[in-house]
């Protein structure tokens, strides 16, 4: 049996809901342009699937929507997330891993 999912059998990541509160962000970094894509001038969002784990601090990560995995705004993107700072999800008064979707906005000034 492998690493579970979703809570269940084997350990895993909750999903919010049915019982499972929503993480409560409580610092928030912004991600840094590469030179190269500032060159390139890419704008966009990079949409990440985190599991913020019961001490708040974000595990594993993985890339939902891409912008750019040439100029390195994607390994940004994940570099940020990683430093955000969560109150934890509980089920049952326990703080639980839950999985959050994590939306990061690259905007050229």
């Amino acid at each position: 049996m492998g690493p579970g999912f979703g809570g269940g059998t084997g350990g895993g990541a909750y999903k919010p809901g049915t019982g499972v509160s929503t993480p409560q962000l409580l610092r928030e970094v912004k991600p840094d342009y590469t030179v190269e894509a500032m060159r390139a001038k890419v704008q966009g969002v990079v949409l990440l699937e985190c599991v913020v784990l019961p001490d708040g601090t974000v595990g594993d990560t993985r890339v939902v929507k891409s912008l750019d995995d040439v100029f390195g705004l994607d390994a940004q993107a994940i570099k940020a997330a990683k430093q955000w700072k969560f109150l934890p999800g509980r089920r049952f008064g326990e703080p639980v891993p839950v999985l959050v979707t994590i939306e990061l906005t690259f905007t050229l000034r």
